[in-house]
């Protein structure tokens, strides 16, 4: 072969999804776009989970369209409606992205071959001030960290920032779908996190050596955060963003989570009362007049066995013919994660042996299929 066709035949860059982060471009929202009262743990941009812990004021966060360029259309935007009087000890906040195990065993943590990896993104504070990101190992025998700071030069300004992490040669990976590794942006935190001395080596957890230091965010003014285009790739370099479809991204999502929700409000077929155009949920079996089974197919299949939960008490109406409210829903005998099995409670009786179908009635109802990490 010449030389010439052998150049041709090689990929100029890495094929495949280099990108290991989730949602990085922060295009998928499916649980809504803005979120003023959020609770610790929660997520609101798919697979962006926030934590905090002891603040005086409500978090706020919020898919947002100040971006650093346009390479990209949103950003997450994490704000607090009170600053803190003071610091207490154990105050923090901070946003996270985790990975499963068997997902990252291509690193080879836990050999003297682990890689090295490099996190890029676009970030803008309305705090100047020195920042941390950190890789947390959640695993069974012990749990490892990493950190590295990080510094943001000018108040409310976009700066690209890029951290390589050598691998941790000490503790493997567990090869399975639960946690292996999560990335954390270290907003703020207390002398619980502060106190110790500051590693930029791997680690056992010391919980008072995580962060390099108090930011000052959450006693600011008016404290907001965005952040944007992340990337988690193997090597030392930070390649160019990694831009996938919505459709990749989405179904990428919907591994940890699955929300149908009724958005739209015409329905041609109301005058014979059908319900065609309502957002079906699925197709099922009277079993018997006060309970209905149900198989829901999911777009993808899901990490674990999900949690189920719903707009309110009502809005899933179940219809053999004659349509009931459902009053309560359960995840009965998931066996596989294709799917999810469903038994459904109808607020009055149905026919046992009919068939029937689920479907949602008004704007902004929803049922969601949780499984995340």
């Amino acid at each position: 072969m010449s030389k010439a066709r052998q150049l041709a035949q090689k990929p100029s860059q890495p094929t495949g999804r280099k990108n290991m982060a989730y949602n990085g471009a922060m295009t998928v929202w499916q649980r809504g776009t803005s979120d003023d009262t959020a609770s610790n743990n929660d997520y609101m941009c798919d697979r962006w989970q926030i934590g905090f812990t002891g603040l005086d004021g409500n978090v706020d966060w919020d898919q947002s369209t100040d971006t650093p360029n346009d390479d990209f259309a949103y950003s997450l935007k994490v704000s607090m409606d009170a600053s803190e009087a003071s610091l207490d000890a154990a105050d923090r906040i901070h946003i996270q992205q985790k990975f499963e195990g068997q997902d990252l065993q291509h690193l080879r943590y836990g050999s003297s071959g682990a890689k090295t990896c490099t996190v890029s993104f676009w970030v803008k504070s309305s705090v100047a001030a020195t920042y941390t990101l950190d890789i947390f190992q959640n695993e069974a025998v012990t749990n490892r960290v990493i950190g590295r700071s990080y510094t943001i030069n000018t108040a409310d300004t976009w700066e690209h920032k890029v951290i390589t992490f050598p691998g941790d040669t000490s503790q493997a990976i567990e090869n399975d779908n639960s946690e292996g590794l999560r990335l954390g942006w270290w907003l703020d935190a207390g002398s619980s996190f502060t106190s110790g001395t500051f590693s930029e080596d791997w680690q056992d957890y010391d919980a008072t050596e995580r962060i390099h230091s108090t930011t000052g965010w959450l006693e600011s003014t008016s404290p907001e955060f965005y952040i944007t285009g992340v990337q988690f790739e193997v090597g030392s370099t930070a390649t160019e963003f990694e831009h996938r479809s919505f459709a990749e991204e989405l179904a990428l999502c919907q591994r940890y989570y699955y929300r149908i929700e009724r958005t739209d409000s015409t329905d041609s077929n109301n005058a014979i009362g059908r319900g065609v155009a309502d957002t079906y949920v699925g197709i099922g079996q009277v079993n018997s007049a006060t309970v209905v089974y149900m198989d829901v197919r999911p777009p993808v299949t899901i990490r674990d066995t999900p949690t189920v939960d719903y707009s309110a008490v009502g809005d899933l109406v179940v219809n053999d013919g004659t349509g009931q409210n459902a009053s309560a829903i359960l995840i009965v005998g998931h066996k596989m994660l294709n799917h999810v099995f469903l038994q459904i409670t109808p607020s009055a009786n149905l026919t046992a042996g009919r068939a029937c179908r689920a479907f949602l009635t008004a704007v902004g109802d929803f049922i969601e299929f949780k499984a995340e990490l």
